[in-house]
Formats: structure tokens, sequence, C-alpha cells
């Protein structure tokens, strides 16, 4: 398509136009409740991972020296033949969260994963470890994208009640899936407190493997017992442990239907060290020349630094045409932008580099830190007000004649 046209005097910029039970307690089930059986193919078969340098004791609970089968990757599409991710939400579950006691990583991760993989992640969610909050919000998220996952809230405690709460969402019964009990009688079965346990405590202890009757249990990992319990082709539930958060959700990527290479974005940073308020009228002018091209141009300032402009346009392929008819391509873009800031196109790493270097000096020295922030602030609002005058009177002037 077509650029829209621009009044820039830079050569290219100036022709470019994301169960049913009330009650969350699980009662003691005796020897002879129901236990749905586990694939006969799912058998234990050591190797092991590379797990997250942080909250490596973290997951030692849950993964394992021995080495488990995965599961096999389904041929067809649970959205549907032909049809791929598009949408994504995630909901994080946890009181902690809300409390603070918590730092939440796992939707930053998540975003990220969205990002590489060319899903558009369209909402974040943070619900207390309450019922009708999971109930309604798992609901809506699953009528309104593609993909959802939820994270925390399916330990062997009182306050895990994720399962139990999407077995009420989704009109369904909680029953003991008995390839997961399996695999947790063989991760466990060498540590001193196995035999040791009073029926209370074994009850906790198969609560983790208590789920929604009709859902999908995914393995993912060779050593890891817990699997991905997938709902309505689309909600999938993950630990809230970081490390495990991470290492399932990568391992889940060959079940989902994931949309093309060729269509997944390309993300390019210019780094300035010019304020934001200065840059902030060119910003926006790009902003309205590129938007009906699916290019998004962001701003974000680091203290003591500069600012980096982000630039998220397609992999692959031209973005348009310019007014010869030439290709023009993301890349094109960001050297155009390099010009008109006097900047220069960074890596991630270099961004993490300066940003760490900002942090860095805000520790050593807050109050100057502070100044800049707030003089920043100050360049900002009234780089705003200039440009809303401005908007102003190119209207009125537009309308008198």
């Amino acid at each position: 398509m077509p650029l829209p046209s621009s009044s820039s005097s830079r050569p290219l910029l100036n022709s470019l136009k994301t169960n049913p039970a009330r009650s969350i307690h699980v009662p003691h089930f005796p020897r002879h409740s129901r236990v749905l059986p586990g694939p006969p193919s799912l058998v234990a078969s050591t190797t092991n991972s590379n797990a997250h340098p942080h909250s490596v004791s973290q997951i030692r609970s849950i993964t394992s020296s021995a080495t488990f089968s995965i599961s096999p990757i389904p041929c067809n599409s649970a959205l549907g033949e032909g049809k791929c991710i598009r949408t994504a939400a995630a909901l994080i579950i946890g009181d902690e969260i809300l409390n603070g006691k918590t730092l939440d990583r796992n939707s930053n991760y998540f975003a990220k994963y969205c990002f590489e993989n060319g899903i558009k992640l369209k909402r974040i969610e943070v619900v207390a470890d309450k019922e009708e909050e999971i109930v309604e919000a798992s609901r809506r998220m699953v009528r309104e994208y593609d993909f959802v996952i939820t994270s925390g809230g399916i330990g062997p405690t009182h306050d895990d009640i994720t399962y139990a709460a999407l077995a009420k969402a989704f009109g369904q019964g909680l029953v003991h899936h008995g390839e997961t009990i399996r695999r947790m009688d063989e991760m466990y079965r060498h540590r001193p407190w196995v035999n040791s346990q009073n029926s209370q405590q074994e009850e906790a202890f198969r609560r983790m493997a208590l789920f929604p009757e009709h859902a999908e249990v995914i393995y993912v990992g060779r050593d890891i017992w817990v699997p991905v319990v997938r709902l309505e082709g689309k909600l999938c539930v993950f630990p809230g442990i970081p490390a495990l958060f991470q290492k399932m959700l990568d391992g889940l990527k060959p079940f989902l239907p994931l949309p093309p290479r060729d269509e997944r974005p390309l993300r390019l940073q210019v780094f300035t060290e010019r304020p934001e308020s200065i840059i902030a009228p060119y910003l926006t002018s790009l902003q309205s020349r590129l938007g009906s091209c699916g290019v998004q141009v962001g701003s974000y300032p680091v203290i003591g630094q500069g600012v980096f402009v982000s630039l998220i346009g397609r992999e692959n392929g031209p973005i348009g045409k310019d007014g010869t008819g030439r290709e023009v391509y993301l890349r094109d873009i960001a050297r155009e932008v390099e010009l008109e800031i006097a900047g220069q196109v960074v890596t991630e790493e270099e961004v993490a580099k300066k940003k760490e270097e900002a942090r860095v000096r805000a520790t050593r020295n807050p109050s100057t830190m502070a100044a800049a922030q707030v003089g920043a602030g100050i360049n900002v609002s009234i780089a705003a007000q200039v440009h809303r005058h401005q908007s102003q009177a190119q209207h009125h002037q537009a309308h008198s004649s």
C-alpha cells in the first residue's frame, strides 16, 4: 500500500505517506475415588535441562533427575483447521502479587514470548485468590482471545484454587489424573517424607494432580512432572514459580498454532541524547504518517541518559512504497529517524547497558536523578502544550478559511 504523504524536509520521509463445587476445599478422596487413566504412551523413561539461573532450588521439587516422555504433538490446531493464534491474554493469580510480597515476572516474560512469536498480547490482568474473580476473568478472556495463560495457584495449599475455579468456570468436575500421579510418585519415591505422610498430607500432595475432568493434559518437559493443563482449546494453566513458568512456556511452543514466521514483527531502537520534549513533535508527525502502514512509534526516556525511540513493523517485507514507487522497509525509516533526531540504531544489549548505567547512577546520586526526572517531566509537559496549541491553531485556521 502507498505510504501517506508528508511535508517533512527529509527526502525519504517527504515521500512516505492479548466444579461445579461451590467449596474450594477438596475433601479426602478414598482409594476408590475416580481417577483418570493417563495415556498409555506416557511412560517414565536422565537428563538435566538448563534451569533459569534464579530459583534453581525452587524448581527442584517439581523437576526430576528421571526422564519422562513428552506428550505427542496434535496434528490439528485447537482453534480450527488452518487457524493460528493472533491475540493473547495473561491472567496472573495470587494475593501475594496484589499485596506486594511477590514481584510478577511471568507477565513480562509472556509479553516477550508473544512479541517474538508474532502474537498480539492484548491484556494482562491480576486477580486475587478468589473463586468468583478467577471464574469471571477466565470466561471473559477465553471468549475474547485466541490464547490465554494463567499463572499461579496450583500448589497443595488451601489458597491454591486455580484448578477448582477453572473447573467451575467451564462447567466441569474435578478428577485426579492418573498419569500425573504416577509421575509425581516416580519423582518423589526416594524422598524420606513420602512414606510418613498422614491422610491429610497425602490428600494435599495429590491435590496437585486434581484437574478439570475434560481438560487436555500436556507434558512439555522430560524432567518436569507437572503438565500444562489446557481448557477450551486455548486456556493454559501454568505454575507461578518464574523459572518453571518460563521453562514450561518455552516447552509448550511446539503445541501452539503460531503465526507464520514472515508475519512476525521487528523492533528497531534509535537512541538519542536529545531531550524527549525536543523530539516529541517530530515523533507525533512520524506516527501519523506511518500508523496506517502498521508501524508503531514509541518514545522511552532513560533519565540521565537520553531517549530510546522504538519502531515496530514487519520483520520481512516492505511497509509500503515511497513517492517514486520504491519499496520502503522498516530499516529505511530507522535511518531517517537517526538523521532527524541525531541518534543511532542500538542493539538490545546496548539498550540494557544504558538502562543499567542509569540505574547505578540513580543509586549513587538519587537527588540529582530526581531533579533530572522532574525537569524532563516539565519539558515533556511544555512540549505537549505547545503541540496542542499548534494543533488548535491549525484547526481554527482550516475552518476559518
